[in-house]
């Protein structure tokens, strides 16, 4: 029950701030404040914040209090968490994501990805290239490779919507980390053709290989990124010597 409290104040604190209802150059109320409006304990009240610092919305500077981080108010941007792995559906929650496949068939890997995804050559991929819109607008272009004996049942109505929620849900397996090389890089045809983008715009593109709960690489992918579309977060959270 607690834990569905504390969730529950972070969706209402988190539409607070998409509302505009705290002042964004000041620092939002305290912990006790906040906990004695909404009822809870203290504790509760910072297990919802960190909800919410984890996001990215949201980053305490000590000794002054917890602020908007001002990356995360722009209304036709995506702000994405550099250690975070939950992809474009969740990182765009409240918007509409849509997809479509520009070219999906399996093959057998070449050297480079199949010792990204710790497998060998005589095993089949998917060879997935997807288009994501967020409202209806382009934003990123996906090449995706995994494993097609470990990640079944992919298929044209799996593609146009999550992949990683079929994983979660329909496989039943868990998403656990990822490793990222975030990188500019000048646009090729494919970008100019399906993201809207001239050839003096930057595209921001992301290597990264994710990892299952057991520690088995299960993607190998580049998302390709319009740079006026996303804003990348690092948050460092210092812990206690």
């Amino acid at each position: 029950m607690g834990q569905v409290k504390y969730i529950k104040i972070a969706d209402e604190i988190r539409n607070r701030i998409t509302r505009g209802h705290y002042p964004p150059d000041q620092a939002i109320p305290d912990e006790m404040s906040l906990a004695k409006e909404f009822g809870c304990s203290r504790m509760t009240m910072k297990k919802a914040l960190e909800v919410l610092v984890l996001e990215g919305l949201l980053y305490r500077k000590r000794g002054h209090g917890t602020f908007i981080l001002q990356s995360s108010l722009q209304p036709d941007q995506v702000n994405v968490l550099s250690g975070e792995t939950i992809g474009l559906t969740a990182s765009a929650k409240g918007r509409q994501v849509t997809s479509q496949v520009i070219a999906f068939h399996v093959d057998f890997p070449d050297p480079e990805v199949a010792k990204h995804l710790s497998i060998d050559q005589e095993t089949p991929v998917y060879h997935i290239l997807r288009l994501r819109f967020v409202d209806g607008e382009p934003y990123v272009m996906e090449r995706t490779y995994m494993p097609s004996p470990l990640i079944t049942g992919i298929n044209e109505e799996v593609l146009k919507g999550s992949i990683y929620q079929h994983i979660q849900e329909n496989l039943g397996l868990t998403i656990s980390s990822s490793h990222k090389m975030i990188r500019a890089d000048k646009p090729h045809e494919l970008d100019q053709k399906h993201l809207a983008c001239t050839p003096d715009d930057p595209i921001l593109e992301v290597e990264q290989v994710v990892y299952l709960s057991n520690g088995t690489p299960f993607e190998y992918s580049f998302a390709r990124h319009r740079y006026d579309k996303f804003v990348f977060t690092v948050i460092n959270i210092q812990r206690p010597q």
